[in-house]
């Protein structure tokens, strides 16, 4: 019980994590994989699961024994490691957030049928209300903000796949003759699960920082083991998830020749609609509020993280810089990147795709690098003998930078040539 609830009061970095991840990755791409090709997907969510999980871990771990960010791991690795990191984060800095918001208060408008109000007005409302609660209530009120919104996602989600279960599959899907996934259709739809499953590797450095703020808000420094704990119960609830919304997919789509939208937004709407005829037309608001709870968190939880690691990497590349180390540089960056994306989305809505095809392109090749960073990261000398990764956790961990290495150069041929 003791244990319990140390690991109670320990939730944070592993929450976020799941918050963030638990976005379009989960929402769209899972159950479309599901919809598309059947049960057979869950190799591939569960693939990537388990061969991304060291370098997400990496992050706990190095913060946790040496008390300092993986960015400055990074520059304790040399400074061109961190300038790599640097040129990552500045990618997202102009598409990840307004991506995100574009879709939020696409699927706003959407599930609540508001028409008044065009998605540029709205994305500039979340804007704003986003960066005031991130500003005033800080990495407290996001942790405990975040425990209640996983809890109703988790409990709308069970209920969900326990009905479809039940259910069983729509008739006539046994004799339906799935999609060819390895042709280049396929190849791509694999690609884009896989990469972003459960997420980009570049948010190790994300969770790092989280785990920096977990540490000042608790009065007794949590134990490896215990942090691992945290993270990993986070983690693994990730990846449930993505088993339930395939599930839901599999279950009620696979099969129906049903024509699914490619806008994120539309989909979203349409999975929605599928909870709401195994549960009741009277569960409606109840899964579109879980819904629309579902890509704000990610929305807050990416804008904080962002906003975190600009700072700390403007910090580690400009340690004179005294405006970087105020009191109010955390505030400050978060309305720059509210700003900064609400421009983006003002100017470059209509190119919206090739922004984000952008940051795919420069997440998807760099990843197997980032992995390498993180495992020379915890293996050097800022990490004391007994607290580096045992002999499986290495093997594992090179098991997942062959995996991205594969990834990322199949990934440029299908792009380039």
């Amino acid at each position: 019980m003791t244990q319990l609830k140390m690991l109670l009061k320990a939730l944070g970095p592993g929450l976020l994590f799941a918050s963030m991840a638990i976005g379009t990755s989960h929402l769209v791409l899972s159950t479309k994989a599901g919809a598309q090709y059947g049960w057979i997907m869950i190799i591939p969510i569960l693939l990537a699961n388990i061969l991304k999980y060291p370098f997400f871990e990496f992050g706990i771990r190095y913060t946790t024994v040496t008390e300092k960010s993986l960015v400055e791991g990074y520059l304790n690795l040399g400074k061109s490691y961190l300038w790599v990191y640097a040129f990552i984060t500045l990618i997202s800095t102009f598409t990840v957030l307004a991506a995100l918001y574009v879709v939020t208060a696409g699927l706003f408008m959407n599930l609540f049928k508001i028409t008044s109000m065009g998605a540029g007005a709205i994305s500039l409302c979340l804007f704003v209300f986003i960066s005031l609660l991130l500003i005033i209530g800080k990495y407290r009120f996001l942790e405990n903000s975040l425990k209640a919104v996983i809890s109703i996602l988790f409990v709308a989600l069970l209920v969900t796949t326990a009905l479809v279960l039940e259910k069983g599959p729509v008739p006539g899907s046994e004799s339906y003759i799935r999609p060819e996934i390895f042709n280049e259709a396929g190849i791509l739809f694999l690609i884009g699960l896989m990469g972003w499953m459960p997420t980009a590797v570049e948010a190790s450095g994300w969770v790092s920082l989280w785990g920096m703020e977990n540490l000042k808000t608790m009065k007794e420094k949590p134990s490896l083991k215990l942090a691992l704990q945290e993270f990993n119960l986070g983690y693994f609830l990730t990846a449930l998830l993505a088993v339930f919304f395939l599930i839901i997919g599999w279950l009620t789509l696979y099969g129906t020749g049903t024509e699914l939208s490619g806008s994120a937004v539309v989909f979203a709407d349409q999975v929605v609609s599928l909870f709401t005829i195994h549960i009741g037309n009277w569960a409606y608001l109840f899964i579109a509020v879980a819904a629309f709870a579902t890509m704000f968190s990610t929305c807050m939880t990416a804008h904080d993280a962002i906003s975190r690691v600009s700072l700390d990497v403007l910090e580690k590349l400009y340690p004179k810089k005294a405006m970087l180390k105020s009191k109010n540089a955390f505030a400050f960056m978060v309305l720059c990147m509210a700003v900064i994306n609400w421009m983006v989305i003002t100017l470059f809505g209509a190119n919206m795709g090739n922004l984000v095809a952008l940051a795919t392109f420069v997440s998807f090749v760099l990843a197997p690098l980032l992995g390498w960073m993180n495992l020379k990261a915890v293996m050097g000398k800022d990490i004391p003998e007994p607290f580096k990764p045992k002999i499986g956790l290495q093997a594992l961990t090179y098991s997942g930078i062959i995996f991205l290495s594969l990834f990322a150069l199949y990934y440029c041929w299908m792009v380039l040539v």
